[in-house]
């Protein structure tokens, strides 16, 4: 199983300031992770920046360009109450989408068999038209659309389980029924989206977890209400947004799950995807603000997509 690892120094380039939870630091614990040795065989390769189209696939020309234009020369700026730019945002958000859709064409041209994007800003908060949630663009989204409009293909999933309801990707999704989304989230919990009465046209699947929730209830959500909608839904190709807040030790929400939850989770989706798209999966990093908690559940989360689950 040949996994790629999908990142660049300029996603360390966002600077959020220095008591915001959404920090460089987390990208370094992430791919400090990777450096044991039992992640040599682990391909790694840099992203590129995202082009116009891309990012027109998911969002519009306007929203793009105010993107651009809110990019300050120094110092920073708020989007919204928690959506911050620096001189080195716009840059590492390029990545970042960039980086996706770079995964995306390696799974279909066959250099990889699945792949990790460890990139920041994270993205399934970023509406169409609206920044929120820490995220300028929605990473998951334009892969998605840049697999459709690159590779001919038509039905993919998204299964999203960080802490906090992905309700940009659920927007985006909602009125295509060739787009699944499915989301295991804490309830209630910010963004305040992510009902189970919110079914899209029928693609979406919103499974709530009250706080304490643990593994036994994160992998019920799978095992009896995701999964199988997933495997009815018969995707082309597999996206996670890998969030890794929904981690016992993480301080912005109360959910118990530990690591080996997140490496169960994707063997479980590594084999449907075996199963139903010749096992193309592309996951990309979320959420996740305990530096120690993301560091080695994106470590568990790599290793299942290796094939080396602990």
């Amino acid at each position: 199983m040949k996994t790629l690892l999908v990142s660049h120094t300029d996603c360390l380039l966002h600077d959020t300031g220095p008591s915001h939870p959404e920090r460089p630091d987390r990208l370094r614990a992430v791919l400090h992770a990777f450096r044991d040795k039992e992640f040599d065989s682990l391909s790694r390769t840099d992203a590129p920046l995202a082009t116009k189209h891309q990012l027109t696939l998911a969002h519009p020309d306007w929203y793009i360009e105010q993107i651009e234009q809110s990019s300050p020369s120094s110092g920073l700026i708020n989007l919204d109450g928690d959506t911050v730019m620096s001189p080195g945002s716009l840059e590492a958000a390029l990545r970042a989408a960039g980086a996706v859709c770079a995964a995306v064409d390696a799974v279909f041209d066959g250099q990889a068999d699945n792949a990790f994007c460890a990139v920041r800003p994270p993205g399934h908060h970023a509406e169409p038209d609206r920044a929120m949630g820490f995220c300028l663009f929605n990473n998951v989204v334009v892969g998605a659309h840049h697999a459709r409009d690159r590779h001919g293909i038509r039905r993919v999933a998204v299964i999203d389980f960080d802490v906090h309801h992905g309700n940009g990707t659920q927007a985006m999704f909602a009125a295509d029924a060739d787009l699944f989304y499915a989301s295991t989230h804490q309830w209630p919990l910010y963004p305040g989206s992510g009902r189970p009465d919110e079914r899209g046209v029928g693609n979406i699947v919103n499974v709530c977890l009250p706080p304490g929730a643990g593994s036994s209830d994160f992998r019920a959500a799978m095992t009896d209400q995701i999964l199988p909608a997933l495997r009815q839904f018969d995707p082309e190709l597999i996206m996670i947004s890998a969030g890794f807040d929904a981690h016992a030790a993480d301080p912005l929400a109360n959910l118990d799950l530990q690591d080996e939850d997140f490496g169960w989770i994707t063997a479980e989706l590594k084999g449907l995807a075996a199963a139903c798209c010749a096992g193309r999966l592309v996951s990309t990093l979320e959420g996740g603000y305990d530096l120690t908690a993301l560091g080695s559940a994106a470590r568990a989360h790599v290793k299942a997509l290796m094939g080396n689950q602990e």
